[in-house]
């Protein structure tokens, strides 16, 4: 039996300033750029299209669960990459002196599920997990 298709996803997230989320989707992790208008704009991130809308006050976020021993942000949003592009994501965000929520490491290791992470926050306080697995299978691993 064949796998389905991945169908990408939509996701629209509030922003305190549309200029500052250009340029750290579109410029910083290089997600072109779709439609927009003064309201809001579309971003291309890894094949799905995310929407930053602005909404100055809406993005308050402070909930955090420990997970792996680290306050991971319950509100987030984010992308699985190969480790591969994970690690030149790693290198990227590192050498741009992004403040990371949780640097980037190997969470769960030699248990189901072990998976390279990072969490950091866009300019809105927005957080963002990127995460890798050495084995794509294990994604859903228990």
């Amino acid at each position: 039996m064949s796998a389905a298709p991945l169908h990408p996803f939509h996701l629209a997230f509030p922003v305190n300033d549309l200029a500052a989320a250009r340029t750290f989707y579109g410029g910083l992790l290089g997600c072109p750029e779709g439609r927009s208008s003064p309201d809001w704009i579309d971003f291309n991130f890894y094949g799905h299209q995310i929407v930053a809308h602005l909404a100055p006050g809406e993005t308050t976020d402070v909930a955090a669960n420990a997970v792996d021993g680290h306050g991971v942000p319950v509100r987030h949003f984010g992308v699985v990459l190969s480790m591969e592009e994970w690690e030149a994501a790693a290198e990227k965000l590192t050498k741009a002196n992004i403040e990371f929520v949780i640097k980037p490491y190997i969470r769960f290791r030699g248990e189901p599920g072990e998976q390279a992470t990072m969490f950091f926050r866009d300019p809105s306080g927005n957080a963002i997990e990127m995460k890798a697995f050495a084995d794509i299978n294990s994604l859903f691993a228990k």
